[in-house]
């Protein structure tokens, strides 16, 4: 019995000690704090929206609401950057030293000014280029210009000759085909050669040139 209670003491004694040793060597024991605070510009106060507060190094970050107001969970010692378009980034510590689980923040960012190289707008070099340059600009079409020439015969029958038929128009062409050849079975097919008709469609399309080769 007392040999028992021996060893039960020493057993507890030991996950005491190494209870003690892991809480001591725990490096994020105690060390989430809550941070929160505005992001505001320097010039005039005004709340920065959808700006960006990275945790450095972590991977993770949130972005500030329409007030510019933030709230993040970090660590002692964590490097927090605020970045937004056309501001200069700001990058802030979190001390290894405070006592509270909170720290609040009032974040100024500054303008970030960018400038442009400089262009030299020069004339032309005489008068009669200009006139040339002038009299050869193109001046794009306004609306009824393009309405006119959309429904331009010429153009027109260029888009028939030129497009592909679509699925509609391809199944009626196939359905006449069979409705056709259906209709003159056991029979032999008219010959449009003799065709006065014929002949007149064919005579008004040679003078339109919808036999001429095509580009």
């Amino acid at each position: 019995m007392k040999k028992l209670l021996r060893y039960t003491l020493l057993l507890a004694a030991i996950l005491a000690l190494k209870t003690g040793r892991a809480q001591q060597t725990n490096p994020y024991r105690d060390s989430v704090i809550q941070l929160y605070g505005v992001v505001m510009t320097a010039d005039s106060l005004r709340g920065i929206p959808s700006c960006s507060v990275i945790v450095d190094g972590k991977g993770r970050g949130t972005i500030t609401s329409y007030d510019g107001v933030f709230s993040i969970a970090v660590l002692k010692g964590d490097k927090i950057t605020f970045s937004s378009v056309g501001f200069k980034n700001r990058t802030i510590q979190i001390p290894n030293n405070l006592k509270d689980n909170q720290y609040p923040v009032i974040q100024l960012l500054v303008t970030d000014t960018a400038f442009l190289p400089a262009t030299i707008l020069l004339p032309r070099p005489s008068r009669e280029q200009f006139e040339r340059d002038f009299l050869n600009t193109t001046a794009p079409d306004d609306l009824y210009e393009t309405a006119r020439k959309n429904v331009d015969d010429a153009k027109k029958r260029l888009l028939i000759n030129s497009l592909p038929a679509d699925g509609r128009e391809a199944v009626n062409y196939q359905l006449r085909q069979q409705a056709t050849k259906a209709y003159y079975t056991g029979q032999v097919p008219p010959m449009n050669i003799l065709n006065p008709a014929a002949w007149a469609d064919f005579i008004q399309a040679w003078k339109r040139g919808d036999f001429k080769k095509k580009n």
